[in-house]
């Protein structure tokens, strides 16, 4: 794979790269910029569900990053440029000096994403969060344990947005999912498949740590402030992580990781 130098901003060959910041709010029609070292080693491994189309490094950087880049696609283009040159393509000082574009993997329906999982499958059901540092720490949480798949409301952002891909520090590209559901109508379909599905939240009366583990389990999760809807929670069963000091809020997504921790860790 020869690199190919850019040397100016304007190269319509780093089209897909230019004013990063803006595109992140108009989206890139099922493309994605991965952004770090860390990131562009997860979608160079044969664990990436999402094809790698280019990659754009700082010339400073491109060495050292020649045996993770020589696992991509052999006819995949790699870009390497000053970082004056990389800062102008990016719209803002990049730091990291590496990016890469990518192609999101073909959507998939609930169905799809569930046949197949484990008797003892743990999953997530993520409702309504915005923030992309909270869905890519979801993410990170899940791929950390074990997960077998973290399911979206149509509400939620996209995980594929640059920053929460960078929190998840490359797990939205590994981690099977399903997006654009409608919440209700999943629990429906979990519990139809044997999943215990428990909705967390502060005012459950039932304690996380005494929670039985074994067979399937769906976490639901809702946004930081408003929680999960009433009518969503009582077709779940509820449960809490109890607080000192009268405080009743974690991070959405640290709350996440305990109870993933809680219950993937039998296996």
């Amino acid at each position: 794979m020869a690199n190919i130098f850019i040397e100016s901003a304007e190269d319509p060959r780093i089209a897909g790269f230019r004013d990063i910041r803006e595109r992140d709010l108009t989206g890139r029609q099922g493309l994605f910029v991965a952004e770090g070292e860390v990131v562009l080693r997860v979608l160079a491994s044969p664990g990436s569900q999402c094809r790698p189309l280019a990659a754009l490094v700082a010339e400073s950087r491109a060495g050292g990053l020649a045996p993770i880049l020589a696992r991509f696609p052999a006819d995949t283009p790699v870009y390497v440029a000053p970082q004056p040159v990389l800062d102008g393509i990016a719209g803002f000082h990049l730091h990291r000096g590496i990016l890469a574009l990518g192609a999101k993997p073909t959507a998939k329906a609930l169905d799809q994403v569930l046949d197949g999982l484990a008797d003892d499958a743990v999953v997530v059901l993520a409702c309504g969060i915005g923030n992309h540092d909270n869905m890519g720490g979801i993410f990170r949480a899940a791929a950390a344990f074990g997960a077998g798949a973290v399911l979206l409301d149509a509400q939620c952002c996209d995980p594929f947005y640059r920053k929460a891909i960078r929190v998840s520090v490359g797990a939205v590209l590994r981690t099977p999912m399903a997006t654009g559901l409608d919440a209700a109508s999943t629990v429906e379909a979990l519990q139809a498949r044997g999943f215990r599905v428990l909705a967390m939240t502060p005012s459950a009366t039932t304690d996380l740590s005494t929670a039985p583990r074994g067979g399937r389990v769906a976490i639901v999760l809702g946004a930081e402030g408003p929680g999960l809807p009433e009518s969503l929670m009582a077709r779940c069963e509820t449960i809490g992580i109890p607080m000192s000091g009268g405080f009743d809020s974690l991070n959405v997504a640290t709350a996440g990781a305990i109870a993933l921790h809680h219950f993937a860790r039998q296996a």
